[in-house]
């Protein structure tokens, strides 16, 4: 990995010529919040956003796409949607999420479906200072070493750009008259000033430590009763989730029953019908249950299988649930410190 400056007001213009590789898409303002749209004017990129309300998991796993098409007995995949596209402004807990994601759909059984969209997608990562629901410090999801393409780190006047990857590179050669490669000692010192800078930043912070065995000691907590008697089941926590990735199957057919699409479609395992089988056994009808799956996921089994929680700490359930219940809350309860709800 190697890095290089670009003068921020050259920003824009390198951001115009990434048009060249596909489309470019950036968080912009949405009122008080942010989402993801395609840059028509690079300068309606919103470079002060934190967390959008989606996270980018959505450029990968779309809320709803058709699979493939049927027909008298054949059928052919589509990825009707699947074009070169370039994503800026993606901050380092949700180029984690990105990679946790990329564990789960392209190590053991790789999907399809998920494998042409990464490919097709360069990530630009972007700096950020964390605010009062940030939680990335304890989740070790802060910063990046890998998983994006290039990164640009605000340092004052000029961006230090990483160049993590082969397509990174081509793209920095998009417009190379713009960088430069002259890295200076007043450079590095204000880089070490902006790691500490943003450090300092973090309030919300829990320790992670022996969580896997809390959780196993706490099958039986009454955190979990107490919890769900606030649930709402409205499965909110799941769609803003960085690595939430449940998802339903739908056939959807023509009259004659002979041709149609086989759709995918995002799912929640916090809906009371996610675990409902044929003859009407539900395996976590009760809300406390479902809680308790949703969080031995993100705290237990993952840590155990591979060594890091699935929570990247965005802060996004502290924002989205409506009645308060989220990662941080759930580590109070479970370490018997009081629960803020």
């Amino acid at each position: 990995m190697k890095a290089l400056k670009l003068k921020k007001e050259d920003l824009y213009t390198y951001l115009e010529s990434l048009k060249s590789y596909g489309e470019l898409w950036g968080p912009v303002s949405r009122g008080e919040h942010y989402s993801y749209a395609k840059l028509a004017n690079v300068r309606d990129v919103a470079l002060q956003a934190l967390r959008t309300i989606i996270p980018p998991k959505k450029f990968f796993v779309p809320p709803r796409f058709n699979m493939f098409r049927y027909s008298q007995g054949t059928y052919s995949e589509t990825f009707e949607d699947v074009r070169p596209r370039v994503l800026f402004g993606i901050h380092p807990c949700d180029i984690h999420g990105l990679m946790i994601l990329d564990e789960l759909f392209l190590d053991r059984f790789p999907d399809p479906y998920y494998k042409k969209r990464r490919e097709a997608t360069a990530i630009l990562g972007l700096s950020c200072i964390p605010d009062d629901k940030c939680m990335a410090r304890s989740t070790n999801t802060h910063a990046v070493e890998g998983g994006f393409d290039l990164a640009f780190n605000e340092l004052g006047e000029k961006y230090l750009v990483w160049v993590g990857s082969s397509l990174g590179d081509d793209l920095v050669r998009l417009n190379i008259d713009l960088f430069s490669e002259e890295i200076e000692t007043s450079d590095v010192q204000k880089y070490l000033e902006w790691r500490r800078k943003r450090d300092s930043r973090y309030k919300l912070n829990f320790d992670l430590t022996g969580m896997p065995d809390i959780m196993e000691l706490s099958w039986d907590s009454p955190l979990w009763d107490e919890l769900a008697d606030r649930c709402l089941s409205c499965g909110s926590c799941s769609m803003v989730c960085p690595t939430c990735n449940c998802y339903n199957i739908r056939d959807v057919s023509d009259l004659s029953f002979t041709s149609g699409v086989r759709q995918r479609r995002w799912d929640s395992c916090m809906n009371k019908e996610y675990a409902l089988v044929a003859g009407g056994h539900n395996f976590r009808e009760a809300r406390a249950e479902r809680l308790k799956l949703y969080y031995t996921h993100k705290l237990k089994a993952f840590i155990t299988e591979y060594g890091k929680p699935s929570c990247v700490g965005c802060g996004r359930c502290i924002d989205t649930c409506p009645v308060s219940i989220n990662v941080a809350e759930v580590i109070r309860g479970l370490k018997g410190q009081e629960v803020k709800l």
